[in-house]
């Protein structure tokens, strides 16, 4: 199975118009066996793939995930990194900034979560809740601090530009960023929803603040369109991924990182002929 990643990428000079992105796709998997095994593969590439990330210690890996609540960010984040060791993925997830947090700039508390070189880090949600969440609600500066709490265009575009400034500094450094928006429909939304409610061991994922959100949903969208348009760049692309069908954003999720990684050229680390005279040394004292 060939997935063309292309497709879903958000170019440098596109401007995102969420109505032309679909949600769902024709499924990339015949039947369930089919879509299991496809996405075992992709967990093996993966684990191999990080093996030599570590041994190749040239690099690390930043991957962002955002969508609307249900939109499966913690299902992907799970069913496609379960394969990989665990020393190589650290996941973090960013709620409501802390009273600590406020009193400092909005990009500083995942600096001290950003992935070691050799490793994935995968942040589920990010500093874009800053130019997302504060955009559609932007009562929440007040608690930030800052000397411009209006919310207008001008402190958007600061932020988008500190927000690029940022993962270009990190690119520069070793760390390549991948960026993924799951797509999902409002519909979609709902019945995921009411499963929540219905079945009873996801009754304690569902929130009355999730449907409070709902109301907003064309706001959420325009704040996305704006942000994925200003923040993709060649060097940390956005994918918008069709999210109604999990299966499918799994697939797509998993391939677009196997494809970066292997666009890295990892390689282990070569022995020379000193080092090579040390370990055959070692070993004859080991047989002795």
């Amino acid at each position: 199975m060939g997935i063309d990643c292309s497709r879903f990428a958000v170019g440098r000079h596109d401007t995102v118009r969420l109505g032309e992105w679909p949600t769902k796709i024709k499924p990339l998997y015949a039947s369930t066996k089919e879509y299991e095994h496809h996405l075992a593969r992709h967990r093996d590439a993966l684990d191999n793939l990080q093996r030599t990330l570590y041994a190749d210690n040239r690099h690390a890996l930043l991957v962002i995930f955002q969508g609307m609540d249900a939109s499966g960010k913690d299902g992907a984040i799970r069913h496609v990194m379960s394969g990989v060791n665990p020393q190589g993925v650290q996941v973090f997830s960013f709620k409501h900034p802390s009273a600590t947090e406020l009193e400092h700039d909005f990009l500083w508390r995942e600096v001290a979560c950003l992935p070691e070189r050799g490793r994935i880090g995968i942040f589920n949600r990010s500093y874009y809740e800053e130019v997302l969440v504060v955009r559609v609600h932007p009562e929440i500066l007040r608690g930030e601090g800052i000397p411009s709490r209006g919310g207008g265009k001008k402190l958007w575009e600061q932020r988008y530009e500190s927000i690029a400034g940022f993962e270009r500094h990190l690119h520069r450094n070793g760390t390549r960023i991948v960026k993924f928006f799951l797509h999902l429909s409002k519909g979609e939304q709902k019945r995921r929803f009411l499963a929540r409610i219905d079945e009873p061991d996801k009754n304690w994922k569902f929130s009355l603040d999730d449907v409070r959100e709902r109301r907003y949903w064309k706001e959420y969208m325009r704040a996305y369109e704006a942000c994925l348009s200003a923040t993709t760049r060649a060097h940390a692309p956005w994918f918008i991924v069709p999210a109604d069908d999990k299966r499918n954003a799994r697939l797509i999720v998993s391939q677009v990182l196997i494809d970066t990684l292997q666009s890295l050229k990892l390689r282990h680390p070569t022995v020379d002929a000193a080092r090579r005279r040390e370990l055959l040394a070692i070993r004859r004292q080991l047989l002795m």
